[in-house]
């Protein structure tokens, strides 16, 4: 009988721990979620310069586009293009639409640079210094870089000394895995999930598309930046205090 009484007070302490902790967890994304803002704008870069092999990147915008469309909080995320993208339209567009996001999507070369367009529309090489030089001088506002270029890892290494997060692509990536990677990491974002879970549900949808390409898109992020409760869109605060309960 003694026994049984500290077993089971034993259980009530361990209750009453596990919601303290889970308390604590709520009250520390509550005041997280303080600062999301009510609204995003993704600003995405095209580029597929003469001579490159034809990418599908109208494809990867409407899937995009209709994923964000489908999600809950569809409202909250304004989504951007530019295309034929030369290197002076960044700023200028960064400048224009002071984005939450800012996406590229093209080609890659094995070096890392990024290939955007000249003003003949023949290919440019951009170093990842130029990248993060750019961003450095870029808005404040900019959370997230979205690479999706072949080879472009070390373009997302470099620029989270200025933003907090950044996907890039260790190798190459095939055009329909890029664009179901994307489209799907939009929808969760929509979904008010936090970049790491939408990063692995992206991930998840390429290894359904194409499992040999699992271990092509790395999340690289900012010292002191955790992942997990890094929101871009305020998930509704009903279903977040649910989780809990």
């Amino acid at each position: 009988m003694v026994q049984d009484n500290a077993n089971h007070l034993n259980e009530i302490n361990r209750s009453l721990k596990m919601q303290q902790i889970n308390q604590h967890h709520l009250a520390s994304e509550i005041e997280i979620l303080k600062y999301v803002p009510k609204k995003i704008t993704v600003l995405f870069f095209a580029s597929n310069p003469k001579g490159t092999s034809n990418l599908r990147l109208d494809e990867e915008v409407r899937s995009i586009q209709e994923m964000i469309r489908k999600s809950e909080h569809r409202d909250s995320i304004v989504f951007e293009s530019r295309w034929a993208v030369r290197p002076l339209d960044i700023l200028q567009a960064i400048n224009e639409l002071n984005p939450d996001i800012v996406h590229f999507s093209g080609h890659g070369a094995d070096t890392t640079d990024l290939i955007l367009e000249n003003i003949d529309g023949t290919a440019k090489h951009v170093t990842k210094e130029a990248i993060t030089q750019t961003m450095m001088s870029a808005s404040d506002k900019i959370r997230l870089l979205f690479f999706n270029n072949c080879f472009s890892y070390g373009q997302a290494e470099s620029v989270i000394q200025h933003v907090d997060a950044a996907i890039g692509m260790t190798t190459a990536i095939y055009d329909n895995g890029a664009c179901v990677f994307s489209a799907q990491f939009y929808s969760a974002i929509g979904f008010g999930l936090s970049v790491k879970k939408a990063f692995e549900q992206a991930k998840a949808v390429l290894m359904l598309e194409n499992p040999h390409e699992e271990n092509t898109p790395e999340l690289y992020i900012k010292d002191g930046i955790d992942p997990e409760t890094m929101y871009l869109v305020k998930p509704k605060e009903n279903n977040h205090a649910n989780k809990y309960s």
